[in-house]
């Protein structure tokens, strides 16, 4: 199963669009729902020459061989350096380099578009650029974009994809049109996890928020470790000794290699928190399904009020989870915070 089959009544209703297309399209929908592999494919539709039945290109025409090899001559990718090259084993890149890999599409990839989009199509047909993901440009790149939008050559299509539109431009929204990609039902996410192989499909189908790709990177990944690192923490509760809980987590996040990992920490303990206030609500949880009884077991030992307040303050630790002057010190900080929640209903119970 392809993303396609994922998103079958999208894909009907962006080939629809194909006798009339819009100058620019915007594709919009949480991570990890294959939005960049959907608005590929429907590029290489609208630029394969012999399509199929169903308009998907047909992986044998020249231009389908131009777009595989990646240099089809009305086509142009814009994306950040740090997501364009291959792993370093792979690509030859080191570690150093990877890390120096801006993380911005940057004017200078917008103005590099001048020449592409004022000369002619290759064989009188379309010209795609593909932008994702959008919300990477900053407001000057973002600007220089406008311009562009605003006096669009004949025969061009941007297709812009954002996982946070509402971190563009306003401007640039309102020169596109939008397409929204929702989760696809979830009884087709996970038929597409068992044909990927996933094990567990259910658990991470949840924390990946009903988001199959998401979930099929976490459960072929590293991912585990830093969850069940936090999980172990955050499971104590009322038992849980802040100090100890920030030193081996800490030591968790140090050893991990890729990305971002005191972001995504938080941003688990931020989804393990709406867990607890569903629960305090008496609301089914979310993410975290297989550790719903332990969930139960920690709102048997608090107030909801107090799950609610420190779920909006964990809004300001994920904000400055990317950058901690002292990352030992700031999950010292956010295990006190949590540990708090039970400490009132410990010592009632004490009395």
């Amino acid at each position: 199963m392809n993303v396609i089959e994922l998103h079958s009544e999208l894909w009907e209703r962006l080939q629809a669009r194909r006798a009339q297309l819009p100058h620019s399209l915007l594709l919009t929908g949480p991570r990890g729902l294959g939005k960049l592999d959907l608005a590929s494919r429907f590029a290489g539709s609208l630029l394969c020459e012999n399509p199929q039945t169903d308009r998907q290109a047909c992986g044998a025409c020249p231009a389908c061989n131009w777009l595989a090899q990646g240099n089809h001559p009305d086509f142009r990718l814009l994306q950040p350096d740090a997501l364009a090259g291959t792993e370093p084993e792979e690509g030859g890149e080191t570690k150093e380099s990877a890390k120096k890999a801006s993380q911005q599409i940057t004017i200078d990839q917008v103005r590099g578009l001048d020449d592409f989009l004022h000369v002619g199509t290759h064989r009188h047909g379309l010209r795609v650029i593909l932008v994702c993901p959008a919300e990477a440009m900053n407001r000057s790149t973002a600007n220089a974009l406008l311009k562009t939008l605003e006096e669009p050559a004949a025969g061009t299509l941007f297709l812009l994809v954002s996982n946070e539109p509402e971190r563009l431009l306003p401007t640039i929204r309102s020169r596109c049109q939008s397409a929204a990609v929702a989760l696809p039902p979830p009884e087709r996410a996970r038929a597409w996890l068992s044909a990927a192989g996933v094990e567990g499909a259910e658990r991470w189908l949840a924390l990946a928020g009903g988001a199959p790709l998401l979930a099929a990177a976490l459960g072929a990944s590293g991912e585990r470790l830093l969850i069940d690192a936090l999980l172990a923490e955050l499971r104590n509760g009322a038992t849980l000794d802040p100090l100890a809980a920030a030193a081996a987590l800490d030591k968790t996040v140090k050893a991990e290699k890729g990305g971002t990992p005191m972001k995504r920490v938080m941003e688990w303990a931020q989804k393990w928190l709406v867990d607890l206030s569903l629960v305090s609500s008496q609301l089914p949880v979310r993410y975290f399904v297989s550790e719903r009884k332990q969930i139960e077991g920690l709102v048997a030992r608090t107030e909801p009020q107090r799950v609610l307040a420190f779920a909006r303050k964990a809004l300001q630790y994920k904000r400055h989870s990317e950058h901690p002057l002292n990352s030992r010190l700031f999950l010292e900080d956010f295990f006190m915070g949590y540990a708090a929640l039970f400490e009132q209903r410990k010592q009632t119970n004490q009395r």
